[in-house]
């Protein structure tokens, strides 16, 4: 076998999942999109909505610092752990991915306009400081997805599950302080998926 045959898997390779991921993360983002209406919400997507917002078994204090790691600020520190670790590829594809699914989730909220729960249901239990503006997608389940599926290849089998965890519970945490309805983050993780793939096929990842 050649030295560069033997020194192949070692390096960046750009894959037809990553293309499937680009997709699939499409798909999901339109598909949440289509049921969604401007003065009302329909009544199955409502019943989850008050399901997750109902619960008060957990804290708001406890709930906080964990819906934080979909906050902006997180993109550049991810990166920093990625470039501690000096893995160079890698901080450069979460703040692209961090950067471009912030911004284009803005644009999804000036083409899908809906507003938030409190302005579209009754019995809405806002928990922290309500949010403004408009609901349609979740910019902070996209951009916590964003980052999980970009770093998803150079992560350990432990740490995926942790941070798959961490993503799903940030997503609830909109729904349960109000912030947001369950479409609203489905679609902000099928925008990051989206997202993610996109950056993996520029940047690339690991063999």
């Amino acid at each position: 076998m050649s030295t560069r045959a033997a020194t192949r898997p070692h390096g960046v390779v750009r894959t037809p999942g990553d293309a499937a991921l680009l997709v699939v993360g499409a798909a999901v983002l339109v598909l949440a999109a289509l049921p969604v209406h401007r003065f009302r919400v329909d009544p199955a997507e409502a019943s989850v909505f008050h399901a997750v917002n109902g619960v008060d078994v957990v804290p708001f204090v406890l709930v906080w610092p964990v819906m934080q790691l979909g906050n902006l600020l997180v993109v550049p520190a991810s990166a920093l752990v990625a470039a501690a670790f000096r893995r160079w590829r890698l901080a450069a594809a979460l703040l692209l991915a961090g950067a471009g699914t912030y911004y284009a989730a803005k644009v999804v909220k000036g083409v899908v306009v809906r507003g938030r729960p409190d302005g579209l249901l009754d019995d809405v239990v806002i928990r922290g400081t309500a949010a403004l503006g408009r609901g349609f997608v979740s910019g902070h389940a996209a951009v916590v997805t964003a980052l999980l599926a970009t770093a998803w290849p150079w992560l350990g089998r432990r740490t995926r599950i942790a941070c798959l965890v961490l993503v799903v519970a940030v997503c609830l945490a909109r729904v349960y302080v109000a912030a947001h309805l369950p479409l609203d983050v489905v679609g902000g993780a099928g925008l990051g998926l989206m997202v993610a793939g996109a950056v993996r096929l520029v940047v690339g990842r690991p063999a």
